[in-house]
């Protein structure tokens, strides 16, 4: 299933071409004088058998919104990201299903693309792995993959995709034990799963290895998209005296704005939210996808459908620490960050996990 082999046919297709077309005009035998054209003829039909009948085509499942300014929208952004690089829709074709909360309503959207002869099927969403188990044996020539995890359940389709996300979070923890004023930092986290519960570990990995005098308040709502909850978690936090908070999941869009109301700084994870309040919003991990896409891609296109897994993190450019051009971060902060970075990055730093 090589889709991209057709771009070396066209090329060669194309030279045949080239060549007919520079070759000098027979005087001798005029008969032969005809066999340029037959040739460019050839060659032209040559390269309209080698186009694509149709483009590599993707389908993604995710939980909650492809603008969710977190764990859907990064996967969302990846794709659109790589579907530039392959030249567009024609080449690189794209669909999704959005808040798929529901995960037997997932289930059947994975089971319908399968269905359908996508090429790559992805499930992103932790919360969705017995179903692609499920369903994955029953169409072996589609490969499919879903993340946060390593667990390819030993199958030869299935992909696996996860992030270093305490590496990012331990970054994003140095930063806000500098900048907080008050001592006390809360964080507004999802379920304890998972590339949050990295986050939130690497967060405060990082918050008390630059202030072990620090409070670090964790409260887990219980819930990734539960707005109300999250708001309520963050008023709490401030009530607490924090002057710095984060978390993680689309849920957080209810936090941000409580500590916009207080004033309270926000670091991000998993996409750039600055967006959501430019004022207060220091920096965010991004996610970056394509790091493990890529691989994906190249091995389908070799004949390896899936039973690997990959990992997003600083070292590879899978997860970027991305500062906010709009808030003051004293050049001291943000040389604190970038050498924290490198450290994690060549070794010399090492992030000691609860």
């Amino acid at each position: 299933m090589k889709k991209f082999a057709w771009i070396l046919t066209l090329i060669v297709a194309l030279s045949l071409v080239l060549s007919a077309c520079g070759a000098p005009a027979a005087t001798e035998a005029p008969a032969e004088a005809t066999e340029a054209p037959a040739t460019e003829a050839a060659a032209t039909e040559a390269a309209t058998e080698a186009a694509p009948a149709e483009p590599f085509r993707v389908a993604v499942v995710m939980p909650s919104a492809i603008n969710d300014l977190a764990f859907s929208q990064s996967m969302y952004d990846a794709l659109m990201r790589i579907q530039e690089e392959m030249g567009g829709p024609e080449m690189f074709e794209i669909v999704y299903s959005e808040n798929m909360f529901v995960v037997d309503d997932a289930a059947a959207a994975i089971r319908d693309y399968a269905s359908q002869g996508y090429d790559l099927v992805i499930a992103h969403g932790s919360q969705y792995g017995s179903s692609l188990q499920e369903i994955a044996p029953d169409f072996p020539e589609t490969s499919f993959a879903w993340g946060t995890t390593a667990e390819t359940f030993g199958q030869p389709n299935i992909f696996a995709y996860e992030a270093a996300s305490q590496e990012g979070g331990y970054v994003n923890g140095v930063l806000a034990a500098t900048l907080s004023k008050s001592g006390t930092i809360g964080v507004v986290g999802p379920i304890e799963v998972g590339d949050a519960k990295l986050y939130v570990d690497g967060f405060k990995a990082g918050v008390l290895a630059t202030n072990p005098a620090a409070v670090v308040n964790v409260n887990y709502i219980g819930s990734f998209s539960d707005v109300a909850l999250a708001s309520e978690a963050a008023t709490t936090h401030i009530s607490a005296g924090a002057d710095v908070m984060t978390g993680s999941a689309q849920m957080v869009v209810g936090a941000i704005g409580k500590a916009e109301e207080a004033g309270a700084l926000w670091f991000g994870t998993q996409s750039n939210q600055t967006s959501l309040a430019p004022t207060i919003v220091v920096a965010s991990q991004v996610y970056h996808w394509e790091v493990a896409l890529h691989e994906m891609l190249a091995l389908i296109d070799a004949g390896t459908l899936g039973g690997q897994s990959f990992k997003a993190d600083l070292a590879n450019g899978g997860e970027v620490v991305e500062f906010n051009a709009d808030y003051a971060l004293p050049d001291e902060a943000k040389a604190l960050a970038e050498s924290t970075i490198q450290g994690i990055i060549d070794g010399t730093i090492t992030i000691t996990l609860p």
